[in-house]
């Protein structure tokens, strides 16, 4: 029994360090039950009272794999051509632009690379054209004498740094949005491969990974002229009209954009129509004809929200706003969500660098008494008026549409813009009732097994066996603590690598006391019969958990996905199970013979 109080020093402290690890844990699951039962105001503001608290908590627990809590399977693929055309800047024409789309077919329908047939498409054209009409930089060292080869080679490193920044920016976005574990890997050229465990709303995550968070504040068109070019594109569109006569804005049911939209005499306001009509609508109003009605540098942008306080279908704004942008989204430094004190309405709180509050105060200034539309990824979120020159760079988008609208609009402002819009490819959805289902299978095989396994300990080995089961209960404890200590994901396979080496803790006790027996059925005092029966399996023991752990070793390094989970897994568990039987078993065996020989039996 000598060296026992280093043992049971060990035990401790193995057994502290686990449930500091599981803390975080079990602290998560009952700050979700407190939120669950919170309103949606009463929640923001905890969690933004409680952000670090949170935020520590989230990156600590025990996380589960996307077969055990449901959740999302999505490919992203970056936007190649945009991010070509965009790199043109203002040399891009008509002819880059359709070779891009040429290129574009031609590479999703034959799998190739898009820039290989971008330049096979430009040369196709004409052999002697040079891409570097298009393409400039000074940095990369790309001037008007670089070759098609050399511009190529540029793209496609321009490409390669857009997936990795687009990579960077969504897993921020993940983090930001509070998703435990994520997986987030690349996949070819231009893919993104996105594991989002524990996610139940699919469409706010969606617009969290689609959206390329470009923000812009625009001014809008001169209010005058902007009502006659309405006026205008409704009488186009009345084809029963007489032209000699006033317009009436209620025309009749021949006038194909009035039986899409209503219309209000409202400055900067196109009109609104519902969700479902937008789309015919912008065909209507970006014809030929009525786009060169516009005013001077004017485009049409829908709201991102729809109109509050409206019966029947949502309503949607389609909105005038000058094109160019007086200021974009590189100049924002903070954002926070804050609630309007009179009607507690969740809002964003944006403040800008030294540059950007600069260029606000003038824009501000200039525009005292007109609108200036917030927009974002080319949809209006405010379009708020200009009570006063704003000095300081602070601003406010109010007008949004809930709380986690306000959530989603700070995590994408803090994220960063992305490089290339993303389009999402594939997308597979894992449901929170089939999760439950496996977690609930899972925790009743572990069960199952564990009462079996314990009643036939106990049954056939009597005290020892109990001593055993002890020593069964204390490992899987161990291993959930080595899983949460090393931020591993427990997976559906793993779980199965938890009942594998309940088999194997088993074997190795049962190895001991059947040593144990023979030694007394040799002679040997009781004492002398576990320190023996102790030494002679240790041989068997340690080389079937050695073996078994060069296996698990072999499958984590190679193994991807559900093999990696059950590797990782098994692992900690022979770890575990060399643990709990040649430590814990002995210490407690020698404490209860340590006064009485046959104070214990073993069957």
């Amino acid at each position: 029994m000598q060296g026992n109080g280093f043992k049971i020093g060990v035990i401790v402290a193995f057994l502290a360090l686990t449930l500091y690890y599981l803390y975080p844990t079990i602290i998560w699951n009952l700050e979700q039950k407190q939120m669950a039962e919170l309103s949606d105001t009463e929640l923001a503001e905890y969690k933004s009272e409680n952000m670090e608290k949170l935020q520590s908590l989230r990156e600590n627990i025990l996380s589960l794999g996307l077969d055990l809590q449901g959740g999302m399977h999505v490919t992203l693929e970056v936007g190649t051509p945009q991010l070509i055309v965009e790199l043109a800047g203002q040399n891009k024409d008509e002819q880059l632009e359709d070779v891009v789309r040429v290129a574009r077919e031609r590479a999703d329908a034959n799998e190739t690379d898009f820039v290989d047939e971008m330049l096979a498409e430009f040369e196709a054209r004409d052999p002697n054209a040079r891409l570097s009409r298009y393409y400039r930089s000074e940095a990369d060292d790309i001037t008007r004498r670089s070759t098609n080869e050399e511009i190529v080679a540029y793209l496609k490193t321009q490409r390669d740094a857009a997936l990795d920044r687009a990579i960077e920016i969504i897993r921020t976005r993940v983090d930001r949005f509070g998703v435990t574990e994520p997986s987030i890997v690349k996949q070819g050229e231009s893919r993104i491969v996105v594991e989002l465990p524990g996610v139940d709303d699919e469409e706010r995550v969606r617009g969290l990974l689609k959206g390329t968070a470009r923000l812009e504040f625009r001014t809008g068109p001169d209010a005058q002229d902007f009502a006659n070019f309405r006026n205008r594109a409704i009488e186009f569109y009345n084809v029963e009209a007489d032209t000699s006569d006033s317009l009436s804005l209620n025309a009749g049911p021949s006038n194909e954009l009035v039986n899409l939209m209503s219309f209000v005499q409202y400055p900067y306001i196109f009109g609104y129509a519902s969700a479902e009509d937008t789309a015919a609508v912008m065909d209507l109003v970006t014809a030929p004809d009525i786009v060169r009605m516009l005013p001077r540098n004017t485009e049409l942008l829908w709201a991102a929200y729809p109109l509050r306080g409206q019966e029947g279908p949502d309503q949607f704004a389609l909105y005038g706003v000058h094109t160019e942008a007086e200021l974009t989204g590189e100049v924002i430094e903070s954002a926070s969500i804050q609630f309007d004190p009179t009607t507690n309405a969740p809002e964003v709180a944006m403040g800008m660098n030294n540059d950007g509050a600069r260029t606000w105060s003038r824009v501000t200034g200039a525009n005292i008494g007109k609108p200036i539309a917030i927009v974002l990824d080319d949809y209006v979120v405010s379009y708020p008026n200009v009570e006063t020159k704003i000095s300081g760079g602070n601003s406010t988008i109010t007008g949004l549409d809930g709380v986690e609208e306000a959530e989603d609009l700070v995590n994408i402002l803090m994220s960063g813009a992305l490089p290339a819009p993303l389009q999402i490819i594939e997308e597979r959805t894992v449901g929170a009732t089939l999760g439950a289902e496996s977690i609930q299978a899972g925790l009743q095989s572990v069960l199952f097994g564990l009462v079996v396994v314990a009643i036939f300990m106990i049954v056939y080995y009597r005290a020892g066996g109990a001593v055993a089961d002890l020593a069964l209960l204390l490992n899987i404890i161990f291993i959930l603590g080595i899983l949460a200590g090393f931020h591993a994901t427990l997976t559906l396979p793993g779980m199965a690598g938890i009942v594998l080496t309940i088999g194997m803790a088993v074997d190795a006790n049962v190895l001991i006391f059947d040593r144990i027996r023979e030694e007394q059925r040799g002679g040997k005092t009781m004492r002398a019969a576990i320190s023996s029966g102790y030494a002679n399996a240790m041989s068997a023991i340690i080389d079937a958990n050695v073996t078994t752990g060069f296996v698990a070793i072999i499958l984590m390094s190679f193994g991807v996905g559900p093999i990696k989970g059950f590797a990782v897994t098994l692992l900690a568990g022979i770890v575990c199970s060399l643990f709990s039987a040649i430590v814990i078993t002995r210490v407690v065996i020698d404490y209860l013979t340590r006064n009485n020989a046959d104070a214990i039996s073993f069957g």
